[in-house]
């Protein structure tokens, strides 16, 4: 069996990936990322699912080497891959004795990210809460705080630029019950940041009722904005994401028309989870309206996580996610609309997709 590396970055985010014992160290629950492993794979370091049922089946499996890895396919050696090292910050905790890792955690190998409020006005109810998610996990588990402080994020963003390296900080939250969304708080954070390290910055939130926040944002030292979408189609967005869905599709891009002017093209993005019944056109012809604005569609398969009422939810085939990538990377190349160019972000970090290669 002989695959490119874009197809195996996409079977492994489809099928997940089997680890033996000495290696089973990675993120369970919690926002964001969860029950995913980062993986390096020539050059690429992508997060692979390794803790749900899916990857408990999956035919990829790891056999460790010493410091080198190969991934198995029925097993067939395919690849060397390679993991991330536990960055040092995590041995470093505040005064009053919390953790750091309970207050940001690295993705991928040199992004910073954290979930400032780990808690959501719509995530308690059923009637309001986005089926794939797992925010309220981590914090039950006591993995993680409710509410990290600016000055602590400050203290944790500058020992990891120091002591590992990192390069960009993702600042998402939970949206909580405030016509802001998240944005006045995050701003705090954002300067909180910027006053310890000069560390480009992404934050996160729903579209905020008045615009104005933007501007707000850029002042307070954030550089790039995410607003996400998720999923597209009403139907869809009813049943997945029935509060969020109260938000409809067509205020977002008047919110993306209005964050471009403020943080410039390519600096605004949009999280788009490929696999929930989103028809594939539907999918092309949002992200083509998405670039000629200037704000990068990032599309990420969805992977069911443990807990959530969508655990058992397949994530979507291999060939479905490589025929989307094709045709999403030539539009971005087309409009010269690199992630790589981004100050900071999940597009910028790419680790929960395999669309950056296809801009290669």
């Amino acid at each position: 069996m002989s695959l490119t590396k874009q197809e195996l970055i996409a079977q492994l985010q489809s099928y997940g990936l089997r680890l033996g014992g000495a290696a089973r160290s990675g993120r369970q629950g919690g926002a964001g990322p969860s029950d995913h492993k980062a993986v390096t794979i020539q050059g690429t370091t992508v997060m692979v699912p390794v803790f749900t049922g899916m990857a408990s089946q999956s035919p990829y499996s790891i056999i460790y080497q010493g410091e080198q890895s190969l991934v198995y396919h029925h097993g067939e050696p395919l690849a060397p891959v390679s993991f991330p090292q536990t960055p040092q910050f995590y041995a470093l905790a505040t005064p009053e004795g919390i953790p750091y890792w309970k207050i940001a955690l690295l993705h991928s190998t040199d992004v910073l990210a954290t979930t400032v409020l780990q808690t959501c006005m719509r995530y308690g109810e059923r009637a309001t809460a986005c089926q794939f998610c797992a925010i309220g996990q981590s914090l039950a588990q006591e993995r993680t705080i409710a509410r990290k402080s600016p000055e602590d994020l400050g203290a944790v963003a500058e020992a990891a630029v120091r002591l590992d390296g990192v390069k960009q900080a993702v600042l998402t939250t939970g949206t909580p019950n405030g016509t802001d969304r998240g944005a006045a708080y995050l701003a705090t954070c954002a300067q909180g940041i910027k006053a310890r390290v000069n560390l480009p910055i992404q934050a996160q939130c729903e579209p905020p009722d008045d615009f104005v926040w933007f501007e707000r944002l850029q002042q307070a030292g954030v550089d790039s904005l995410g607003m996400h979408l998720e999923v597209l189609d009403p139907a869809v967005r009813a049943r997945i994401m029935p509060g969020k869905a109260q938000v409809p599709v067509a205020y977002y891009f008047t919110a993306f028309e209005q964050a471009v002017r403020v943080f410039g093209r390519g600096e605004v993005s949009t999280y788009l989870l490929a696999g929930l019944g989103d028809p594939l056109e539907l999918v092309l012809a949002t992200c083509q309206r998405l670039i000629k604005l200037g704000v990068y569609p990032f599309v990420v398969p969805f992977v069911p996580i443990s807990g959530t009422p969508l655990e058992k939810y397949p994530a979507p085939p291999s060939d479905q996610m490589l025929r989307l990538y094709r045709a999403l990377g030539s539009m971005l190349k087309a409009a010269n609309l690199a992630s790589r160019d981004s100050k900071a972000g999940c597009a910028k970090c790419g680790a929960c997709s395999g669309l950056s290669t296809f801009e290669e």
